[in-house]
């Protein structure tokens, strides 16, 4: 069997064995003091509140560009809200105006009278004055049912198809027709807007006639012959 021999460990002096010793207990006091009381920067770092990031819908950070996609999108919600409370505004008003404006043509209805219908007269004399007094009244010809009266019968006692063929304006080819006996150039002249252009029809001879009176003399009340 083969004789190893083992190597003797080195000698260590006591010196050097103490100073070994003071620095391990350096070390271990420095680890214990820098576990103990920890620096002021590791402890706000340790006891501030971790930042809370706002994420997008992806889970991810919000990008500047994410921000203001979020800020038009909420404008144009806003918007829309705005719109939509105006659009409602809008119609409530115009259902307003609207109901308004109903009333009042109901109202109007019911205050409005309905048209009288025309008024009739008798085909006869007596219609046919009356008549063309109502005429005469509203184109502002003067004259009185007794004037009328009385000078047609005197120049055609009440025939409306009367003609004289036997005076100055016969034998000048025009003669006098019809209840007041008016020769066609006067009536021409005198024919009063609404009635007949008829010589002989009662209600325009008579308006025309007294037309011409009213010109000539005042009023058909005022004649009392020939004219």
């Amino acid at each position: 069997m083969p004789n190893f021999t083992l190597p003797r460990p080195a000698r260590i002096s006591r010196g050097q064995k103490v100073s070994a010793a003071l620095v391990a207990t350096a070390s271990c006091a420095a680890a214990l003091a820098f576990t103990a009381a920890p620096s002021n920067a590791q402890t706000t770092a340790a006891d501030a509140p971790a930042t809370v990031k706002p994420v997008s819908a992806n889970g991810l950070p919000l990008t500047a560009k994410d921000r203001a996609d979020d800020g038009k999108k909420a404008q144009q919600a806003a918007s829309s809200v705005t719109a939509g409370h105006l659009k409602v505004t809008a119609v409530e008003k115009q259902g307003h105006v609207a109901k308004q404006a109903a009333n009042r043509s109901v109202e109007r209805k019911a205050i409005a009278k309905p048209k009288a219908a025309p008024k009739r007269y008798a085909n006869n004399l007596d219609g046919w004055i009356r008549e063309s007094l109502s005429i005469m009244k509203d184109k502002g010809i003067p004259g009185s049912y007794e004037g009328l009266h009385r000078n047609i019968m005197r120049e055609s006692a009440g025939d409306p198809n009367a003609v004289n063929d036997w005076d100055i304006n016969a034998i000048n080819g025009v003669p006098s027709k019809g209840l007041l006996q008016v020769i066609q150039p006067t009536f021409d002249t005198y024919h009063v807007a609404g009635t007949p252009h008829k010589l002989t029809d009662p209600i325009a001879n008579i308006t025309a006639a007294a037309n011409y009176a009213a010109h000539r003399y005042g009023s058909i009340d005022n004649v009392n012959s020939a004219y």
